[in-house]
């Protein structure tokens, strides 16, 4: 059984923060350290804090939810769910893989640009993965995309990672572009990703990618992503569809969008 840490969060009238600057206080032998939500690096090095935190205390609902459009979308298709080979992009410490498994995909591939998330992996879900990169897909150089491309994968999934600066825009197309033309791309975004007066490149590009002949969206829903810190739901669009091309990089010059 997993050991239960002390977490507080902070009083009401001081948490009116932005979703990215949230933070928690984590109570230890040392006395108290204060963690912000997206310092993933220090959360995935206490075994459990991350479960415990965001779903445990905060509901996160959004593996189980983009999972359940993602296979909804290929029922759609003549694809079988169970031969999918998922590239599970920003896969942390295996969340959403491990739900994804737990719904019989054929092969799972990891990325993620820190090591802690890595090891949290090994340590806490051994052998979910078939393999498991360490890269930033902003940076990816030729034989190591080689190398990741030659899994072949012909799904995308990223949950919980995308517009708060955790996988920029660049890294997201790169993963798509790596994927088998007429695979499957599923994800979550912010529901404010989606309202036009967002003109940070990340919303934007979304917004045009969606729309655009690059993909084909086959269901699009809002739903409760998790609580804040205040116990007030945060509510997000789970987006799946088919990609139908490459995404080439006249798309984002075309658009006025910075890749």
């Amino acid at each position: 059984m997993l050991k239960r840490h002390r977490i507080q969060f902070p009083k009401l009238e001081s948490s009116n923060l932005n979703q990215d600057e949230a933070y928690f206080f984590l109570q230890g032998s040392g006395g108290q350290r204060k963690i912000r939500f997206h310092d993933y690096d220090e959360i995935y090095q206490v075994q459990g804090l991350y479960e415990q935190v965001f779903y445990d205390r905060l509901k996160c609902t959004s593996p189980s939810k983009v999972t359940a459009i993602l296979e909804s979308s290929v029922k759609q298709s003549q694809d079988n769910f169970s031969e999918l080979r998922v590239l599970d992009l920003g896969a942390g410490n295996g969340m959403m893989g491990e739900e994804l498994k737990q719904h019989g995909v054929s092969r799972l591939i990891g990325v993620d640009i820190i090591p802690e998330a890595y090891e949290a992996t090994i340590r806490d879900r051994p052998g979910l993965y078939d393999a498991y990169y360490i890269e930033d897909f902003t940076q990816l150089d030729a034989e190591k995309k080689e190398d990741i491309a030659s899994w072949q994968c012909d799904c995308m999934v990223t949950v919980a990672a995308l517009g708060f600066g955790d996988i920029p825009t660049r890294a997201f197309i790169e993963a798509f572009n790596i994927i088998k033309e007429q695979g499957w791309i599923a994800f979550n975004i912010k529901e404010s990703f989606f309202d036009v007066s967002d003109e940070t490149g990340f919303s934007k590009m979304i917004r045009e990618l969606i729309f655009s002949k690059y993909i084909d969206v086959y269901h699009i829903e809002r739903y409760r992503h998790r609580l804040s810190i205040e116990g007030e739901p945060l509510y997000y669009f789970a987006i799946a569809g088919r990609k139908n091309a490459d995404v080439p990089k006249e798309f984002f010059e075309l658009k006025g969008i910075m890749a």
